[in-house]
């Protein structure tokens, strides 16, 4: 008889951007570190998600993490409340462990690794909101490490960020036919996204083709979707396609097996639904995208993009965080809210994409307000007759994602926090120094140090302005 794991990795985190750029990279470099269940049912250690209510959440991702295999238990978001009262109702946690934020609202995982009694990391992209209640910190950047007040500087790690880890051989996996240029179309993973976002790319595409004949068009299908419905957003059944499309799109199977969206006007779109995308994503020439964590993944990649907000249905927009997000949605006021909170964040906006925000300047353009495909289209041809200004902007996207080695990173200090003593009722949450406790299992090979706050401080001093500087999914703006 095998015998109940020992030590127990918790993942916390909330919708599908965090999901695909944080969980998954990390889940698969701990089980690379040390045997973890599920994959090796006799180890002593075992690797958990539990995802936390989020009003940017499809409910669809406890499936899609289902399909990794790579956690021996997974929490949906409608438990999360249960778990947090009786944490040991359904199934005894292990005695020792530790609780990971990435993702969310930072309170959920001080409240879950108090009720577990395990030790509590949290990755902080721009600023960590609990410093008392953490056992360490692992911090994107200089803003991070700026707003971490002093005497919580001893148990926290500049880690650089998650997402310069995307994998650096992505341009040759899964090479695209030749030919082009290709441009991805990214409507979005949640239905108030897309059900603006497929017929205003589908129309964008059909009069980019016009303008650009050979170009060629892909189009990465969310974990959190199909195929199917992606044509439906195309469809009568979508109230808004009747505003950008005369017919709707064909779904059709290509001899290779290769999935394609064929709109009305004879447009093909390639769907991609190997996920992560990125190996198509990195060999497109331009992106026309949604905002949110798709701005981050395609910055990381190097990829240009034109990033849309058409204002035109505000009504459907309501896809914003937080308590005011919530309460946009209940019933008998959401449509007036909504519309009063999507023209608030409008008017007070900043910068929306991702790369945009972590250089405090305009990078890649935004173009938010009453859009129209044929705008959009005439603006992406334009770019793609400017090959040396793609080329230019692609090295800027990488140069601001800065260096790889965060998962590397975070990952061994989630180990070193594993086999650390239980947390004692009433006790000290950090670290006690002087030795390690005993642990049943230990990595394959010793890492490199981890920088502290202090010297990163001195490394950021004066930061120069191509440094990457990001405000974060747990801190909206």
């Amino acid at each position: 008889m095998i015998p109940p794991p020992t030590t127990a990795i918790v993942l916390v985190s909330n919708g599908p951007g965090e999901l695909t750029t944080w969980v998954r990279p990390l889940a698969d470099r701990l089980h690379d570190l040390l045997p973890l269940r599920p994959r090796r049912q006799e180890a002593a250690c075992s690797l958990h998600l539990v995802l936390v209510p989020c009003p940017n959440a499809t409910g669809q991702e406890h499936h899609v993490a289902a399909s990794w295999g790579l956690f021996e238990r997974i929490v949906p978001a409608r438990r999360f409340w249960g778990l947090l009262l009786r944490p040991h109702r359904r199934v005894p946690w292990p005695r020792q462990g530790v609780v990971v934020f990435l993702g969310g609202d930072q309170f959920w995982t001080v409240l879950l690794s108090a009720r577990l009694r395990y030790r509590h990391l949290t990755y902080a992209e721009w600023v960590a909101r609990w410093p008392r209640w953490n056992d360490q910190l692992a911090l994107m950047g200089a803003a991070a490490a700026h707003r971490l007040p002093a005497r919580w500087r001893g148990r926290a790690r500049v880690v650089g960020d998650l997402m310069a880890d995307l994998p650096a051989s992505a341009r040759q996996a899964d090479p695209l036919p030749p030919g082009g240029p290709w441009v991805a179309l990214l409507p979005g993973s949640k239905r108030a996204k897309l059900l603006v976002g497929v017929p205003f790319l589908l129309a964008a595409a059909d009069r980019l083709r016009q303008l650009h004949p050979d170009c060629r068009f892909l189009l990465p299908v969310a974990p959190t979707t199909t195929s199917e419905e992606l044509r439906a957003y195309g469809s009568d059944a979508n109230p808004l396609a009747h505003h950008y499309l005369d017919s709707p799109p064909q779904l059709v199977a290509e001899p290779s097996g290769v999935s394609v969206l064929r709109t009305a006007r004879g447009t093909p779109i390639q769907l991609v639904t190997r996920q992560p995308a990125h190996g198509p994503l990195s060999q497109c020439a331009l992106a026309l995208t949604t905002v949110g964590a798709n701005t981050a993944e395609l910055g990381a990649l190097g990829v240009p993009m034109i990033v849309l907000v058409p204002t035109q249905h505000l009504h459907l927009m309501r896809a914003w965080d937080g308590g005011l997000g919530l309460l946009a949605r209940l019933p008998g006021v959401d449509r007036l809210l909504g519309v009063a909170l999507t023209a608030w964040r409008m008017r007070h906006r900043g910068f929306l994409a991702w790369p945009n925000i972590s250089a405090g300047r305009l990078v890649v353009p935004e173009r938010v307000g009453a859009i129209t495909p044929d705008q959009i289209a005439m603006e992406a041809a334009g770019w793609l007759d400017q090959p040396r200004i793609l080329e230019r902007l692609r090295q800027e996207l990488r140069g601001l994602r800065g260096e790889p080695g965060a998962v590397e990173a975070v990952a061994r200090m989630i180990l070193q926090l594993a086999q650390a003593p239980p947390r004692r009722r009433g006790g000290r949450v950090s670290l006690a120094s002087g030795g390690e406790a005993a642990s049943p299992f230990r990595p394959e090979s010793a890492g490199p140090a981890v920088p502290g706050v202090a010297e990163e401080l001195e490394t950021y001093a004066d930061p120069s302005p191509t440094r990457a500087r990001s405000v974060a999914r747990d801190d909206p703006p």
